[in-house]
Formats: C-alpha cells, sequence, structure tokens
C-alpha cells in the first residue's frame, strides 16, 4: 500500500470497532511517526522497509486487512474481533466445518492415539490410520496408491523435490501457485513458465531446445487467486504429444469439480491416470490439515523413501487423519453438496457482475474483484466490515502490482439469504 487521499475513507459509520484493523497484535510496535531504514547488512534488509511502511500506513488508517483473530470455529457465520461476522474467504468449500460427525471421529482418534504421533511417518509416526486414510483417497482421486504430507505446500515440495532435479526441466503455468513455484526453485530444475492457461503457449515452451533428461508440465487444477480451471484436455495431449509428465495441484478443485467433486479429471471427463500426479490440499473441502500426492503404487513407495518432507516431519496428527477419512466418506454420501456450492458461485458471481464488479477469469467458488489499487482493496475490505462482512484482500506479492483484489470464497455452508446480504453491500459500496 502507498499513502492515498482516500485514507480518510476509513471512518467507520457503522459504530462497530475492529482492534485487528487497527494492528492490536502489534502492540504499541507501529505507533505514529516512526520510520525505519533498512540496511544491506541487517538481519532485516531493504526489502524489508516497504513491508513495515505500509503496516503501519494500514494501522494508522484503521485499515490493517490481515491476522482479524476468530473467537469460535470457522464456517459461513462467525465471531471476529468480538463481532458476529458473515464470512466470505473460507476455504470450507463443502461446508463440512464443524459437522458433528467429523468432530466426533477426531476426538474418538484423540483419546484411542493422543494428541501426536512424536515422530516422522518412516521411522515411528505411522499409525494404523495413516494407511487406511491413504487407500480413502486413493480410492477417492482413482488413483493406486497416496500418501500425505503435514501440508499442501510440503505435498507440492515433497512431490517435486523428491522426483526431479537438476537436469530435469518443468514447464509452469505462470499463476500456479506459489508452493508450485517455490517447489521448482528449491529442487534447481530448469524452469520455463507458460502464459497463464495458454496451451499455445506451453508449446512453444515445450519446442524450445534442451537438454533435460526429463520434462513435466505443472498446473493447478483450479487457479487459487482467479477461480478459473485450467486447460486440462490440451496438457494431457501435450503430455502424450511430447512424452512428458504431468502433474496437477488440485487443492482447489478437490470437492469443487465434477458431479461427485472428485475433481479437474472428474469435471472433464478424462481418465485420472492421463495425469502422472496429483497433489491437493487436505485443509479446504476436507476440513482437516495436511496435503496428499497421488500417484502409482509405486511412485509412492519411491517417495516414502526418498521425498524428504514425508521422511523428516512429525507425522499427522489422529484427530486430522479421522477428520479426513470422515470427510471422504460424507463427500460420498451427500454430493448435493457440490452441486450446492456451484449454484452459490454462480448466484453470487453473476451478482457481482450486474452490479458492474469485474470478477476476473472465475468460473468455479473462488471469485475474485478486481480493484487493482491497494489502498481502495484494504480500505474495501475494512468497509466490508461494517456490513459484517469479512472479505480478504490479496495484493502484492500474493498478485502481479495492479492486480490486488478481494477474494471471495462461497461454500455449500452459504445460504441465499447470505449471498444477497453481500450483494447489499457491495450495491451499497459501488455507489458510494
Amino acid at each position: 500500500m502507498t499513502p492515498s487521499p482516500t485514507t480518510q475513507e476509513t471512518t467507520s459509520s457503522s459504530g462497530l470497532t475492529f482492534p485487528s484493523s487497527q494492528g492490536s497484535m502489534f502492540g504499541e510496535y507501529f505507533t505514529p511517526g516512526r520510520s525505519w531504514n533498512f540496511g544491506k547488512s541487517g538481519l532485516l534488509d531493504a526489502r524489508a522497509r516497504r513491508v513495515f511502511e505500509n503496516t503501519a500506513l494500514a494501522c494508522s488508517a484503521d485499515a490493517y486487512p490481515f491476522h482479524m483473530p476468530l473467537q469460535a470455529k470457522a464456517g459461513p457465520n462467525v465471531i471476529a474481533d468480538g463481532h458476529p461476522m458473515l464470512m466470505m474467504s473460507s476455504y470450507d468449500y463443502l461446508g463440512l466445518i464443524g459437522d458433528p460427525r467429523i468432530e466426533q471421529a477426531a476426538v474418538e482418534a484423540v483419546r484411542h492415539y493422543g494428541t501426536s504421533t512424536s515422530g516422522a511417518r518412516l521411522l515411528t509416526g505411522s499409525l494404523d490410520i495413516h494407511r487406511r486414510m491413504e487407500a480413502d483417497l486413493a480410492g477417492y482421486k482413482g488413483t493406486e496408491d497416496a500418501l500425505t504430507f503435514s501440508s499442501g505446500y510440503m505435498a507440492n515440495l515433497g512431490a517435486i523435490y523428491g522426483l526431479f532435479g537438476p537436469g530435469d526441466r518443468v514447464i509452469i503455468d505462470e499463476y500456479c501457485h506459489r508452493s508450485l513455484h517455490d517447489a521448482c526453485r528449491m529442487t534447481g530444475v530448469q524452469v520455463q513458465r507458460f502464459r497463464h492457461n495458454d496451451a499455445n503457449s506451453a508449446r512453444a515452451e515445450l519446442q524450445r531446445p534442451n537438454t533435460a533428461n526429463r520434462t513435466v508440465i505443472i498446473s493447478d487444477g483450479v487457479f487459487s487467486m482467479d477461480g478459473d480451471i485450467c486447460c486440462l484436455p490440451d496438457l494431457v495431449a501435450l503430455k502424450q504429444e511430447f512424452g512428458c509428465f504431468l502433474l496437477i495441484d488440485e487443492a482447489h478443485a478437490s470437492g469443487v469439480l465434477g458431479a461427485t467433486g472428485c475433481g479437474t479429471d472428474e469435471h472433464f471427463g478424462i481418465p485420472t491416470d492421463a495425469v502422472d500426479i496429483w497433489t491437493g490440499s487436505l485443509a479446504k473441502s476436507i476440513p482437516s490439515s495436511g496435503g496428499f500426492v497421488a500417484v502409482s503404487q509405486e511412485v509412492a513407495i519411491f517417495l516414502q523413501h526418498a521425498s524428504s518432507p514425508y521422511i523428516f516431519s512429525a507425522a499427522m496428527t489422529a484427530a486430522s487423519v479421522a477428520a479426513i477419512s470422515t470427510g471422504l466418506a460424507i463427500l460420498r454420501q451427500e454430493p448435493e453438496r457440490v452441486a450446492r456450492l456451484r449454484r452459490n458461485g454462480d448466484f453470487l458471481r453473476e451478482g457481482l457482475q450486474a452490479l458492474g464488479y469485474d470478477t476476473g477469469l472465475s468460473e468455479t467458488a473462488v471469485i475474485p474483484v478486481l480493484l487493482h489499487d491497494e489502498v481502495r482493496t484494504a480500505l474495501f475490505a475494512r468497509r466490508l466490515r461494517d456490513f459484517g462482512i469479512i472479505a480478504a484482500p490479496v495484493m502484492f506479492p500474493a498478485v502481479s502490482q495492479g492486480l490486488a483484489r478481494l477474494r471471495l470464497c462461497v461454500t455449500a455452508a452459504h445460504t441465499r439469504e447470505d449471498l444477497e446480504v453481500v450483494l447489499e453491500a457491495f450495491r451499497k459500496l459501488a455507489a458510494d
């Protein structure tokens, strides 16, 4: 954020106070008039100045948009900063957070196994329910096997770092999740980016002369910032034509795409084994924690013995494991949640477009509202709080400069009345 005359617009018209908007988590650190001069040789170098100056500006304007503390369980309706709020930026796509079946399974797992495995999976951290849960995941995704990690980020790192190296090449969509780009950088593979969702651009990159041993194409199934769906049929065709491999991250596609929520392959009617490596999150549609890699049995066996995040990180807790298995079972039993999610997304997106808002490329439950200017985006998020709505702003460096947006996420648990409240608030703010 940079100073702007519109900063004065943050005065609350609702009379509500939000301590987190004033930077309460930082105490008295950001006092008025404080300045920073980070140098090249300090622990925090010159890159830190932008972070501190922008944070100080936001706090002084009562518009710090991050770290809003929830005071009870998440869901469509939450308590935050002492106020009941409508949550519009949750990844709980299927509305399963707080489901009593999942909570009961987690509680029973804690009573039986305790709160920690006290070990890594390869050594002493494997529980019998880990492998049962991974079999459930493989069955859900339609692969021979699956293995799990402490987060979706670690699943991507574990798959790419475990399978590829400096002698290999990655052709990656420029809008892929940061974890995929980070994994490529850490692995040292040769990286070539192609224009977002542009198969012709991917083809041009594949045709460039190279000395790589192996080539893998990487894409998100649903892109987390824009809510659009990857061009999977085109990528499968390129994989086959050029004899390379294909990795698809299903973090925002699992539980969202396909008639039964099985993901991007189901959405397009493409055989699951047309993709070599599926990765994903277990903290979104499935309300737990962790990430997964769904692959052939032989690849899974290799990664179990060669993937650093699997070998050297503590195993997923029993409560998380039980929540995953129960969440998958509910998804199988209640596919109508996927249909309801899709209807909610269409309703909100069409309503925002009718009000004149730019929802970008969205075609799923992720609905960006592009406001472009960072100050305007932060202030808009703050003003939505006065309407009792939480909407997360996304700004540089999460997106390129000039592409700041609010990222709305609908869930199957949102009612039509909830979404009408949101549209009414956006209507009023559009008129200001």
